[in-house]
This record gives C-alpha cells, sequence and structure tokens, in this order.
C-alpha cells in the first residue's frame, strides 16, 4: 500500500537550492519533505564546485613549487602522485557530505525519501511508495552536462565533470573540448598537475566575459603550455582507450589532436525528464522550466530553483533562489527574482570574477558609461607577492553609478564582493572611493578605480586656482 504524506511543502532535489529549501522550511516550523534519487548535495558537493575547486588547489601546490626563483627560492620539481590527488579531492567531499547528509537533514525535521519523484497530478508526486501530497512544490532537479553530436564521440570513451574526478592516474594528454569556466579550470589544474592539455572551443575562450580581460588569462595558460584552439570546428573524434583522435578545422586549416583523454566540457543541461511535469500543468523546455520572476511554474503550487530553473546556473544563484521561494511559498510575500546583480567566478590562477554588464553590453545598448581601470602592478601587495598580472575594470553609467565590474587577479572572487553590493544597491563610486582601505591589500584596487573617476576633476586647473584663491585668506 502507498503511504501517503502530507506536507506544507514538498521538494524534489537535493541538491544545493533543494537543501536550502528544505532546511529552511523545516526549521521555520513547515511540514517538509525531500525527495532525491541520487547523491546527497548534488552536483555542486559531488562532481562540481567542490572537487573541481580541491583540484585546483592541489594543482597551486604543486605550480608554486617550481615558482620560487622571483622570491629567492630555488625552484623545485613537484613529484605529483595523482592517486593522492584524487585522495584529496574526495576527502575534502567526505568532510562536507555530513552538512547534506541525510541524517542531518532528518535532524531538522525533514522527511527525506531516497527514490525518483514524479508527479501524479498537479498536488500529488508519487516516489517509490510514498504519495505526498504538499501546499506548495519545489522542482530542484539541476542540471547533467550537455554532450554534442560529434561525429564518432559516442564511440569513444570520454569524461565530464561527473567523471573525471575519479581519475588516479594523470592524463598523458587531456583534450578538453569547451573553452568555458569548467573546461579552463580543469585545463590549468591537469597541466600543472603534469598532463599535457588541449583545449578546443569553437567560438571564443570564457565567452561570457569581458574579451580585454580574459586575455591576461589565456595569455597566462598558453606561458603555462596549455594550448588553446579557438574558433575551431570539430570534424570528428576517432580512435579508442589511450588513443583518442580529434579532426578540427579552423583559420590555419584542418589537422588532427591526438590524446590520451577527452573531457567534454559543453555546458549543462537542466533535468527536466521523468517527472511527468504535463501531468501537474507544468510547461518546460530542454533549457529548463518555464518560471515567471517570482520563480513560479505555470502551476502556481510549484515553484523551480537552481539550475532547473533555466539562466544563470550557480551555486549561489540556487541559494537565492531558495530564500525567494521560502518568502514566496511560506510567508505568501510576492518576493521576485533579480538576476542584474549576480556575480561569477572562474577559478583559474588568476581568478576572473565579474559582476553586472561588460563594456561590450553596456556600449551594445547605447548606453552613455564611463570605463575606469586599476591595473595590479601599481598595488603594493601584488608587487610583494610577484602577482602584478591583472587590472580591475568597472563600467560607470554618466551619473557615476556602478554598472559592473569584472577584476583578474588573484583572489578575485573574494575582491568582487563590495561590487556586486555597489550593483546590487546602485551605489555611486563615492562610496568605493570614500571607503578606508587596509594597507597594503589587493582590495585596494577597488578603491583606487573608484578614485580614478574623481581624479580629473579634483587635480584640475579650476581646483588649482581655487586652492590659490583660498590661500590668500590666510
Amino acid at each position: 500500500m502507498a503511504k501517503r504524506i502530507k506536507a506544507d511543502i514538498c521538494v524534489i532535489g537535493a541538491g544545493s537550492g533543494g537543501l536550502s529549501v528544505a532546511a529552511g522550511a523545516a526549521q521555520m516550523g513547515a511540514r517538509t519533505v525531500l525527495i532525491e534519487r541520487d547523491a546527497m548535495g548534488g552536483d555542486c558537493l559531488n562532481t562540481g564546485c567542490v572537487p573541481s575547486k580541491a583540484l585546483l588547489a592541489s594543482a597551486r601546490q604543486a605550480y608554486r613549487m617550481g615558482a620560487g626563483a622571483p622570491f629567492g627560492i630555488a625552484p623545485a620539481e613537484a613529484k605529483v602522485d595523482f592517486a593522492k590527488v584524487h585522495d584529496h579531492v574526495h576527502g575534502v567531499i567526505a568532510a562536507i557530505a555530513p552538512n547534506d547528509s541525510v541524517a542531518r537533514f532528518e535532524g531538522l525535521g525533514v522527511t527525506v525519501i531516497k527514490d525518483h519523484a514524479r508527479f501524479r497530478d498537479g498536488s500529488t508526486v508519487i516516489a517509490g511508495n510514498a504519495e505526498i501530497t504538499a501546499r506548495r512544490f519545489v522542482v530542484a532537479t539541476g542540471s547533467r552536462p550537455f554532450v554534442p553530436q560529434i561525429p564518432g564521440l559516442d564511440k569513444v570513451p570520454f569524461h565530464t565533470n561527473e567523471t573525471i574526478f575519479g581519475n588516479k592516474e594523470c592524463p598523458d594528454h587531456l583534450i578538453i573540448i569547451g573553452g568555458g569556466p569548467i573546461g579552463m579550470e580543469m585545463a590549468q589544474a591537469h597541466r600543472r598537475l603534469g598532463a599535457k592539455v588541449t583545449v578546443l572551443e569553437t567560438l571564443r575562450a570564457f565567452g561570457k566575459d569581458d574579451p580585454e580581460l580574459t586575455a591576461i588569462v589565456i595569455d597566462r595558460l598558453r606561458k603555462e603550455g596549455i594550448e588553446i584552439l579557438e574558433g575551431v570546428k570539430i570534424s570528428s573524434v576517432s580512435g579508442g582507450e589511450g588513443k583518442i583522435v580529434v579532426a578540427v578545422a579552423g583559420r590555419e586549416g584542418e589537422r588532427e589532436v591526438a590524446g590520451s583523454h577527452i573531457l567534454v566540457a559543453t555546458g549543462r543541461r537542466a533535468n527536466v525528464e521523468g517527472l511527468d511535469l504535463e501531468k501537474a500543468g507544468i510547461e518546460y523546455t530542454e533549457r529548463g522550466l518555464k518560471l515567471d520572476d517570482r520563480l513560479r511554474t505555470t502551476n502556481r503550487r510549484v515553484f523551480g530553483v537552481g539550475d532547473v530553473a533555466g539562466g544563470l546556473q550557480f551555486t549561489h544563484v540556487a541559494g537565492y533562489h531558495a530564500g525567494i521561494v521560502i518568502r514566496n511559498a511560506l510567508f505568501r510575500v510576492p518576493a521576485r527574482a533579480d538576476h542584474s546583480a549576480v556575480p561569477w567566478v572562474t577559478y583559474t590562477d588568476p581568478e576572473l570574477a565579474h559582476v553586472g554588464v561588460t563594456e561590450d553590453e553596456a556600449r551594445g545598448k547605447n548606453m552613455k558609461i564611463n570605463i575606469l581601470r586599476w591595473h595590479l602592478a601599481e598595488n603594493d601587495r601584488a608587487q610583494a607577492e610577484r602577482e602584478t598580472e591583472g587590472v580591475i575594470k568597472v563600467v560607470t553609467d554618466s551619473h557615476a553609478r556602478v554598472l559592473g565590474a569584472t577584476i583578474v587577479a588573484p583572489h578575485a572572487g573574494e575582491l568582487i564582493l563590495p561590487w556586486v553590493l555597489a550593483k546590487s544597491q546602485a551605489l555611486k563610486l563615492s562610496a568605493m572611493a570614500g571607503v578606508i582601505a587596509p594597507y597594503p591589500t589587493l582590495s585596494e584596487i577597488s578603491k583606487r578605480a573608484a578614485g580614478a573617476y574623481y581624479t580629473p576633476t579634483l587635480f584640475s586647473a579650476k581646483t588649482k586656482m581655487l586652492v590659490r584663491f583660498l590661500g590668500l585668506f590666510g
């Protein structure tokens, strides 16, 4: 017999968005059901953000062993034990996993069901032998790697982010299809750990970011020995285990790239299949659910959060969505999602961080803008640490309000936060220029960039005349 459960809110998917909704709802007194058919924690914990950053940390340590000469430290060759690198990556996952575990959520009062969920109708979900009726539902089923239809690709072994972290041996030559954040992060990580790496990108590497700043990162990656081919068409893939050949055509003609492993990093696809969404009156496409600005589906009792909502696919966006849904679903507050100040970071070395609009986007909208820059070479902390490759670039409107900012620098992901605040609160540059920044820190670049807006006026001929005039009065 089916086990009937009545709930205030039923969440389908235990990734970052679903977990945030479930934890918040349960602690606020709502009867909460959480359904997950696979691993708790979703892509971020198990095959995404966490393992990728752990792998990058290992790669950074290996790189630093050979980069001590500018500091008077004799370079040493890093001896990489890739099996132990694998253990480190999975040790980090294991350390974080209890926060997302079934036991923790049951301790919060959540009813956790480990099974596949599907809608029976607009107010009922079936999961295993359980039948759940709820006042509100949240679809948080995430996304999976998108694999393009390339002739021969289905006939050779290839990795995605779901399998690449299972390697216990370093690839001899890793071919990466896709020059987005995942592809470029994995390119640098594997190169620093000893692999030869070739990146194949059909358009432009870091295609969503400001090309002026991405050029700095691309130059650094190429100097480290990564081959990056942009604007190429992949004709076919052939070969077998350990011996794979990719045929490409580009501006310089046709060529073949031979490698030992392939990583496909060509974006994500929303997980909308198998949920019987049609039975609940929920409209969707392969890009995700059809949602309004309150994150409601075409069935107003059902919300969507995270990657399955379409749009920006980041863990922090899923967490933001969770707050919007809780306010709507539990408190009936008509909270609306605003994605205009969502930051994103690519964790290469140097990091690339962005919020708001880029210069090209602003000019494409015929906006009257100002562009401000401040280079790391003019920052004392950067000089002390020999990390002078980088710049901050800020886009403002004609009233000095912040429209967007991009940073290439060590720890750019940390440095972008005040600009996220400035963008979200429509602050003027005077707010950033007037803060007291600790010295010496990389964060001074934000104050300096903002101050540069006022420099022409502050040190103008008119200002000098005013100072001289006031000086006449003693």
